[in-house]
């Protein structure tokens, strides 16, 4: 016999990407006070989002490794190496 208010609501939600405006469907138990009204007529939970695999750049491609960024370290410690006193 299974008891009754000891399990959390597992519903439908809509997830918004604030960076794209990428919206996705999926079942969760998340609380959020914010709805949204789907194009089919469903009002849904709404969870806001900064980035997703829409967005972010691992999932997208553009992602910058950190060999291609040009020999930005060392640039940065010639520049600045004359601030800091050599240790003896």
């Amino acid at each position: 016999m299974a008891k009754e208010g000891i399990h959390p609501n597992y519903r439908d939600v809509a997830f918004v990407d604030l960076s794209n405006g990428f919206q996705f469907v999926t079942r969760s138990t998340v609380q959020t006070r914010d709805t949204i009204k789907l194009d089919d007529g469903r009002e849904l939970p709404l969870v806001k989002l900064e980035t997703s695999s829409e967005s972010h750049p691992f999932y997208t491609g553009t992602q910058k490794s950190i060999d291609s960024l040009g020999g930005r370290v060392e640039k940065f410690r010639n520049k600045f190496s004359r601030l800091v006193p050599n240790k003896k």
